[in-house]
């Protein structure tokens, strides 16, 4: 998960860098902070399952009779389920806006990130596949970004 994590933050500074000096503070603001809540939340609940599964592990029986095991769970499908969801469809509106922005993405992505944004905004919890949306959100605009920076024949040869 780490490195995941990693990732994440390294797409976030591409994308950031693409933007150069057309960024606008305000939606910049939103794009960071979404992100870096994101990676919060997405380590905390990463934390708590590797908690439980250590204490399970270890052959610890009291930690499914005393309940804590449930609310363990519980605990892990909120932070991930909505409230990282939440924030990565918050990522997607503000990067998408700011792609419309700046025309650092096609136009068709920035309004396909409004309309996943949307999706994860409003049916997290009630389709089990929906948190996908995001990261295959965040594969297309950086495979895209890797195919733009790629250099031509022309280009490496000059």
């Amino acid at each position: 998960m780490p490195f995941a994590g990693i990732a994440f933050l390294w797409f976030i500074a591409v994308v950031r860098d693409r933007v150069g000096e057309l960024e606008d503070r305000f939606f910049a603001t939103v794009f960071l902070g979404s992100g870096l809540l994101f990676i919060a939340m997405v380590f905390i609940a990463a934390a708590m399952a590797g908690g439980i599964l250590t204490v399970l592990g270890s052959g610890s029986e009291n930690l499914i009779q005393s309940g804590a095991y449930a609310l363990g769970r519980a605990e892990i499908a909120q932070i991930m389920h909505i409230y990282a969801m939440k924030m990565a469809g918050v990522f997607m509106i503000s990067t998408s806006t700011i792609s419309l922005q700046t025309r650092v993405f096609p136009h068709w992505m920035a309004v396909l990130g409004y309309v996943l944004a949307l999706v994860l905004l409003l049916s997290v919890g009630t389709i089990e596949w929906i948190p996908l949306v995001f990261p295959l959100w965040v594969l297309l605009i950086s495979v895209y970004i890797l195919t733009q920076n790629v250099p031509t024949q022309s280009g490496a040869a000059a």
